[in-house]
């Protein structure tokens, strides 16, 4: 299957995910805070914030008086910072130090990095190396999908965030960092250079008879550019069907998924947003559509979150795609990147909850597919590894149709 294939030849990228340290996090970049809002909160609790800031002011002056050794104030401002984001307790949420700060915010579709997505295991904390891109510093290296990060230029990675271990990892081209990873009973350590490459993220091809094929991996800012080239490329006006593939899709930034999402539905809300105050957003199509005429699959699976999450519910409710797969993530959270904070840092912070257009919320619960089928429902050894249930059954489903 062509250039499809060769793209995931090493890293079947097309199987697993979840955030990126090339870096799409699992969730989507929502914009500033609104000054007016942040103004008058801080003006109604004022002197509450005061009495409580000073039992802060205090422990500093006895740790800078009274430490056996000498305190470096940059380094007690971040900790103090990273505790406060960390009390929150949302794994979304995070301090990010200045040295990272720029690369958290880069959602161009390039990126200096070791090329790897990455989830946090529910259950453990850990944070697992999910898919390695093909042809970046991660694959030349050995790096493998499985992966449990330990150790980041001699930091423990325990009780970090993935928005913490996504803006550590990355760095400038040519520049080296060492990362020890658990690799089932034994930890396993690379120095890897890193480098800047094109994040990976459209794949097409024709399959089936005459039908469409296109995956995309993240949601950043040449998106939605990159899918209408896969349009024109399979000539989608002159198929028997789409199947748009969303499975180890993230997520990405929220104005991408919009873009996406508008492809898709010509007129109508995309998703609903609430903020703290339980005021309500709602986002339209914003008429860029595609005027896709043809039936229409998406894929998803446990590790679509997110912006594909957004994706696959609106057209869900809109009832423009038949939503095929298994289970979805369940991320119905917006985090937002304000400005900087004045030591150069940045604060990553969910501040709004998406519904989809119907006014289902499913975090932690995920969307349903339409039809659920299983990638594999023989299980992992039952069949040939390079067989896709899901993506046959789709093939299946939109030939049926002609019938």
């Amino acid at each position: 299957m062509n250039r499809m294939h060769e793209m995931w030849r090493k890293s079947r990228v097309g199987r697993s995910i979840l955030v990126t340290i090339v870096t799409l996090t699992t969730g989507f970049a929502a914009g500033s805070l609104s000054q007016a809002h942040a103004s008058a909160q801080s003006g109604a609790a004022l002197s509450v914030a005061e009495q409580a800031f000073q039992s802060i002011l205090d422990a500093f002056s006895i740790i800078e008086s009274s430490f056996i050794d000498p305190v470096d104030m940059d380094d007690m401002v971040g900790g103090a910072i990273k505790g406060m984001a960390d009390a929150l307790g949302d794994p979304h949420s995070g301090y990010i130090r200045p040295e990272h700060c720029a690369s958290s915010r880069n959602f161009s579709g390039d990126f200096s990095g070791i090329g790897v997505t990455i989830k946090t295991d529910e259950d453990t904390g850990q944070i697992e190396v999910v898919t390695v891109i093909p042809d970046t510093p991660a694959d030349g290296a050995g790096v493998l999908p499985g992966d449990i990060f330990h150790q980041v230029d001699g930091i423990r990675v325990s009780g970090m965030t993935q928005a913490e271990l996504s803006a550590l990892v990355p760095g400038p081209p040519g520049t080296i960092v060492t990362i020890v990873f658990k690799r089932d009973d034994e930890l396993v350590a690379f120095e890897i250079v890193r480098d800047l490459f094109e994040i990976p993220n459209i794949a097409y091809d024709i399959v089936g008879d005459k039908i469409a094929y296109i995956s995309m991996l993240g949601f950043h800012d040449r998106s939605r550019v990159q899918l209408d080239q896969a349009f024109e490329a399979v000539n989608i006006d002159a198929a028997a069907g789409l199947i748009f593939d969303i499975r180890n899709n993230p997520g990405g930034t929220l104005a991408s998924a919009i873009e996406i999402g508008s492809a898709f539905i010509e007129d109508g809300v995309l998703l609903r947003q609430v903020s703290r105050d339980h005021s309500e957003e709602v986002t339209r199509a914003t008429g860029d559509f595609a005027n896709i005429q043809v039936p229409i699959v998406v894929l998803v699976d446990g590790t679509s979150a997110s912006a594909s999450e957004v994706i696959a519910g609106a057209m869900q409710d809109h009832e423009v795609a038949a939503i095929l797969g298994e289970t979805t993530f369940g991320k119905g959270t917006v985090q937002n990147l304000p400005p900087k904070l004045s030591n150069g840092g940045c604060l990553r912070i969910t501040v709004r909850r998406w519904l989809t257009p119907d006014g289902h919320w499913i975090h932690k619960q995920g969307i349903t597919p339409d039809i659920i089928v299983k990638r594999n429902p023989g299980g992992d050894n039952a069949v040939d590894d390079e067989y896709d249930a899901q993506l046959a059954a789709a093939i299946e489903f939109i030939e049926s149709l002609r019938d």
